[in-house]
């Protein structure tokens, strides 16, 4: 009798199936070795070795190789490790679903035993970068479950000053609703010379673009006194988007940050800083919500980081940051260190004892400009775009009110348009430009306005004088040097400053010409006020000596005149000051104050004139009190010293920038009594 025909069929297509699979089963597939070592050398650009190779048939085609050795660069040292060196490797692949067109799909990857061995070598050579060789226009596949077993990676970059290992493992999450295994990793070693351990737990890995199930993650950094923690979920990890994330940063110096996110960043203060961690894959990073302190700072803003920009043509790939900051309260002394100083003060509450120490020794030095070299390999490294905004500035003796910053720094070249303080209803502007002319010097160039300066705010930072009035000017500064010190003491430039109404504490005027009576009233707290009629200030920059040119204040009863020179490459003054009534007065030395010394250490004393009108006036005072008056009898300026000032305001207004410069007030020049 004939077979049935489903019986046929079923031996045609059961007898190939049963030879398939005893083929399978006795066949040695460490015959295919060649063959996948070739092909993965050829891959990763190094040699790739296997001991042994498996496959297994079933519901997924199971593939596993043992002893797989991922070798070194050629070139590198023979006595060092291997780059990776895997005890057992599993992969499962869907392969029906693969050629379904479903995409590579792996159910499986098991790592048994992984260890790796990443380094660089001090000429900065290293043997983990890879180059793949496929242009990035591969199909990323479908990852299922990811088991690591006995898992570690040491990391040696001398460059970085950077020796650690990582222990790396799979365990199952204590969350029922997950499937799969969490990742588990701990890190000991050092980092930029500082102790460094990390623990990271990354979410169950059953499919890493499962994107209706966000994966965790909860990491904790501490690098020496620098601590860092992140925490919160990836959408898609595998393309790292779709972050919600919280990463919070303190420590003693935000320089410490340096080494970790390969910005260059001067020395500060203490600080805290929060902020929410938005990913748009490897292209792009923004910080927004951040908030923190520095030193007695705040801020708060956003920040975007393209790490790897694009360059224009001819030039390699540079970070590029983009930052818009705004502080209610900042203390200028908490960003000393931008400017090369040493940030903080002796009075600073949040500073560690070796920032104390290091202030302490900063304030004992001769040198009060800050003499840090600038370097401007750094200020190629990456371009940043600054918007800043200070509502108030602190400090009882800091005549400034508000600051506004925009800073761009582009292939090295710093321009600020505008560095802007206010003073009281007016305010101090600079236009900064900051070029890079060797590896070691930059040339800087400014362009300065003083636009209504108010008086009462710069008399109200000294806490002992008063006045009115507003104080504008125009100036310009160039010089090329490697620190803040270093391009003023080379510097060129000028300044032009003047001032009409108003007025200043008698006790300022009458001390520069040692007017007993007034001074002493107003020393007594007796409100008494000099009216301003005129004043002007005509400065030059040469090498980095200023001369005083002309500065000239011409009050209702006296003419006071500064001359000299301020040395701002050795931080010397040799000014003189001399104080002259305009019409008989009694209790009045004209003479000079000599004003030496250093920035640091200034010295004023009277002159040889003053000390012997000072010391006739004791001695006649000894034999009859109301002689002791006569040696400081004044009988007033001529007519051509009392017009010196308004000339000399109409000559800084004709020359070039003096428009900005106020005008003479109509009253002033015609006071009665001339």
């Amino acid at each position: 009798m004939a077979r049935p025909r489903s019986t046929r069929l079923l031996a045609w297509i059961g007898i190939p199936i049963l030879a398939m699979g005893v083929l399978v089963a006795i066949w040695n597939w460490d015959w295919f070795i060649p063959v996948v070592q070739t092909a993965a050398s050829k891959a990763v650009g190094r040699p790739v070795t296997v001991a042994h190779l498996h496959v297994a048939l079933g519901r997924h085609l199971t593939v596993t190789v043992d002893d797989v050795v991922v070798g070194n660069p050629p070139g590198w040292p023979h006595e060092s490790p291997p780059l990776v060196r895997i005890q057992h490797l599993t992969v499962q692949t869907a392969l029906l679903r693969y050629l379904s067109g479903d995409g590579l799909v792996l159910p499986l990857i098991a790592v048994d035993h992984p260890v790796v061995y990443a380094a660089e070598l001090p000429d900065g050579a290293s043997n983990f970068k890879i180059s793949t060789g496929s242009g990035g226009g591969g199909t990323v596949p479908k990852i299922g479950k990811l088991e690591i077993a006995d898992g570690t990676a040491r990391v040696v970059v001398p460059k970085l000053k950077a020796d650690f290992t990582a222990n790396i493992a799979t365990r199952n999450s204590q969350d029922a609703s997950d499937e799969g295994a969490q990742i588990v990793a701990d890190a000991r070693g050092t980092y930029a010379g500082h102790p460094i351990e990390a623990h990271m737990t990354g979410g169950a890995l059953l499919s890493l673009r499962d994107k209706d199930k966000p994966w965790p993650i909860d990491a904790t950094l501490t690098n020496g006194p620098t601590k860092l923690s992140l925490s919160g979920t990836l959408q898609d990890p595998v393309a790292l988007a779709g972050a919600d994330l919280i990463l919070k940063a303190s420590g003693p110096d935000l320089g410490l940050l340096q080494p970790l996110t390969g910005f260059p960043i001067p020395k500060t203060l203490p600080y805290q800083i929060a902020t929410k961690l938005d990913l748009k894959g490897i292209d792009r990073i923004k910080l927004t919500d951040l908030r923190g302190r520095m030193g007695e700072s705040d801020f708060e803003g956003t920040m975007e980081v393209e790490p790897d920009a694009q360059a224009t043509p001819g030039q390699k790939a540079k970070p590029v940051a983009t930052a818009n900051l705004h502080s209610t309260r900042v203390n200028l002394a908490d960003f000393a260190g931008f400017l090369g100083g040493t940030p903080g003060s002796s009075t600073s509450k949040t500073a560690t004892p070796a920032q104390r120490e290091a202030v302490a020794k900063a304030s004992a030095g001769p040198k009060l400009l800050p003499d840090t070299p600038i370097k401007v390999p750094t200020l190629t490294w990456a371009d940043m775009h600054l918007s800043y905004k200070g509502d108030h500035i602190a400090g009882r003796s800091v005549p400034l009110d508000n600051v506004v910053v925009r800073m761009d720094l582009v292939d090295g070249r710093i321009n600020i348009r505008p560095l802007s303080f206010g003073v009281g209803k007016g305010r101090l502007l600079a236009n900064v430009d900051v070029v890079p002319v060797s590896d070691s010097q930059v040339r800087a160039r400014a362009d300065l306005k003083l636009e209504n300066v108010d008086v009462s705010r710069l008399m109200a930072a000294t806490h002992t004088f008063q006045g009115a009035g507003a104080v504008s000017g125009v100036g310009a500064f160039e010089g090329t040097g490697n620190s803040v010190a270093n391009l003023l003491g080379n510097g060129n430039g000028e300044v032009k400053m003047a001032m009409t109404g108003g007025d200043l504490s008698a006790l300022l005027i009458d001390l520069s010409g040692l007017q007993f009576g007034n001074a002493l009233l107003s020393a007594l707290g007796v409100p008494e006020r000099e009216p301003v009629e005129c004043f002007v200030g005509v400065l030059a920059l040469r090498r980095g000596l200023l001369d005083f040119q002309a500065m000239t204040l011409e009050t209702k009863d006296s003419l006071v005149n500064v001359d000299g020179a301020i040395s701002l490459a050795k931080e010397t003054l040799d000014l003189a000051l001399k104080t002259d009534s305009r019409h008989f007065s009694v209790g009045s030395l004209p003479t000079r104050l000599n004003i030496t010394g250093t920035f640091k250490h200034p010295s004023i004393t009277p002159g040889a004139q003053a000390a012997a009108r000072a010391g006739a006036a004791a001695g006649l005072g000894v034999l009859f009190a109301p002689l002791a008056l006569l040696p400081t009898v004044q009988f007033g300026t001529s007519a051509e010293e009392d017009a010196k000032c308004g000339e000399l305001l109409r000559q800084a207004r004709a020359s070039a920038g003096g428009a900005a410069l106020p005008k003479r007030q109509q009253q002033a020049e015609e006071r009665p009594g001339r």
